[in-house]
């Protein structure tokens, strides 16, 4: 089994995000928020739903849940946790985000908090496994070479850290499919 690489790093935001699975019309799909033009950080960009943890929270799982409730109105009781990605860094918000995958039931009456989501959509496992016009640049950062990506589907981009944490899903994704039937 594979280990998680956890970043530490004092001067940097912890954050969590919950990477949702859901079965729709015979097919996974992954959910995505489009964040509103109210919060602080990542306006309007396509995300994960999350953010930052409270001091309240026990660990980065709970974070990820308690912000997934109050951005969508998913419940804890809703979500099957399979597993945790590497953490990423967003170098101009300054956060390291721990993210976790989740399988989650649909249909789901989902309350989206307009205040924090603009949008939310999903995208189906096997599109995003097929696209072709993934653009993947070097960008140097403070002296140190990061691997970037950038998703496009039906008019959205999904790029910084969520394509980062899209791109690992997606190719975690391909090394299962071999070993069994995933829809891809």
């Amino acid at each position: 089994m594979r280990q998680k690489h956890r970043i530490k790093n004092d001067n940097l935001n912890k954050a969590a995000v919950l990477v949702p699975i859901l079965c729709k019309d015979g097919l996974y799909h992954i959910l995505f928020t489009k964040r509103s033009h109210h919060v602080a950080y990542h306006k309007g960009q396509v995300s994960f739903p999350g953010g930052m943890r409270h001091e309240s929270d026990k660990d980065l799982l709970e974070t990820a849940i308690r912000e997934t409730s109050e951005e969508i109105g998913l419940q804890k009781q809703d979500i099957e946790i399979l597993g945790e990605l590497d953490d990423h860094v967003t170098v101009s918000s300054r956060f390291v985000i721990s993210p976790f995958v989740g399988f989650v039931p649909y249909p789901y009456d989902f309350v989206i908090n307009q205040g924090e989501v603009a949008e939310l959509f999903y995208v189906p496992v096997s599109v995003l496994l097929q696209l072709t016009d993934v653009i993947q640049e070097h960008q140097d950062i403070n002296g140190q070479t990061f691997k970037t990506y950038t998703y496009s589907y039906d008019g959205r981009v999904i790029w910084g850290a969520t394509a980062g944490i899209l791109h690992q899903l997606l190719d975690t994704w391909k090394a299962l499919s071999g070993a069994q039937d995933l829809n891809s």
